[in-house]
């Protein structure tokens, strides 16, 4: 089965890679309801955040959500998630932590 994008073979193909090599995503903590603290984290492009938000959820043991290309992490994780993004196949020089 070949690539929808380049027609490469999928065992060769390497968009995925270059599409999350080339994203600037954002990850910042917010205060909402009662005083509890959310992780936010956005920039997200042509890649499955249904799919990272899950794994994110699973790493960290938290609750969270993921919608309009954002994702909503139930806590304040935003020290370990340069190293968590990193691990997943993100540049690190384009993860801003605010």
């Amino acid at each position: 089965m070949n690539c929808p994008r380049c027609g490469l073979p999928e065992e060769l193909c390497v968009c995925d890679e270059m599409t999350k090599e080339g994203q600037r995503i954002r990850v910042r903590s917010d205060k909402r309801r009662y005083g509890k603290v959310v992780t936010i984290i956005d920039g997200f492009k042509d890649v499955d955040v249904d799919k990272i938000a899950k794994d994110l959820k699973k790493r960290l043991a938290c609750g969270g959500t993921s919608k309009n290309d954002k994702i909503e992490l139930q806590g304040d994780h935003t020290h370990k998630m340069k190293d968590i993004l990193i691990e997943m196949g993100f540049s690190g020089n384009m993860i801003d932590i605010a």
